[in-house]
């Protein structure tokens, strides 16, 4: 029988400490820990969990976040999501966040497992108000090469969206040998991190200018260089792509390009998230 999970969670800032303060419902098995403070009240940390540790066709998680004025959240997992095989219907993740006047948001789950023969769609929708900013990633691996598990078929319809600012909506089959290995497609490559920096309103010119030099000095030095880029499609965000033949070496330049901007851009230790070094 399928598992249809929801979360909602609320950031709000206190107005007498300026402690951010998380509010968490759910329905299903999809929930979050504690919260938890490692740089102080000010910023949230939580860690959103799936039980049953992964999606098979007809399952569909919900998640809505949404960071009211003055606050910073950060939500993470502790492990992959996996889409499984699928005998016929799709599996579903559909995550829409919202980043309220004058909040900061950092949306940083580990990596998306499609499974040989899975029906997935993942979707993202973010919305940000005038002086919110948002650095967040998606980290998308195909199959699993390094156990002799490609992918060859099932689908794969990834949703990206900024709204009024950017849109990236693509399906990708096993069977489509044009995009899956051809040059100007995913060329051979199984893994594709994209990693944003988004804001709620137009960005200085040198602010812009200085999240695409940071990100791209990280690329520079990385030995995925040759196969990724930092570009900005709107002056309300900077995007980087990273194609790898594995999810680990992409993850870690992802890693390192969020730690990048949030020391220099907002002023605050890059440190990984403890759940992370679990």
């Amino acid at each position: 029988m399928p598992w249809c999970a929801r979360v909602d969670l609320d950031y709000l800032r206190s107005p007498g400490s300026g402690r951010t303060l998380a509010r968490s419902r759910h329905e299903g098995p999809l929930r979050l820990l504690k919260s938890l403070y490692p740089e102080g009240e000010g910023i949230c940390h939580n860690v959103l969990i799936h039980p049953p540790g992964g999606l098979v066709g007809g399952d569909r998680l919900d998640i809505r976040i949404d960071a009211q004025p003055g606050s910073h959240g950060l939500v993470t997992t502790p492990g992959a999501t996996r889409y499984y095989r699928s005998d016929g219907e799709h599996a579903v993740q559909d995550t829409r966040i919202a980043v309220r006047a004058g909040a900061r948001l950092e949306w940083l789950p580990l990596e998306t497992l499609y499974y040989d023969g899975c029906l997935a769609e993942n979707r993202l929708h973010l919305a940000l108000e005038p002086d919110s900013e948002l650095i967040g990633w998606d980290v998308l691996a195909l199959g699993l090469p390094s156990a002799g598990r490609p992918f060859l078929q099932g689908e794969v319809l990834q949703h990206l969206e900024l709204a009024d600012t950017w849109l990236e909506s693509g399906r990708i089959r096993g069977d489509d040998v044009h995009l899956l290995d051809g040059p100007v497609g995913l060329a051979g490559q199984r893994c594709m991190a994209t990693v944003f920096f988004a804001s709620g309103g137009v960005m200085a010119p040198a602010l812009r200018e200085r999240a695409l030099e940071l990100a791209r000095g990280v690329l520079d030095a990385d030995p995925l260089r040759h196969s990724a880029g930092a570009t900005s499609p709107d002056p309300r965000l900077v995007v980087v792509r990273v194609l790898a033949p594995l999810v680990e070496p992409a993850m870690q330049l992802a890693q390192r390009i969020r730690a990048v901007w949030r020391s220099e851009l907002w002023q605050l230790p890059g440190a990984a998230p403890r759940v992370w070094a679990i």
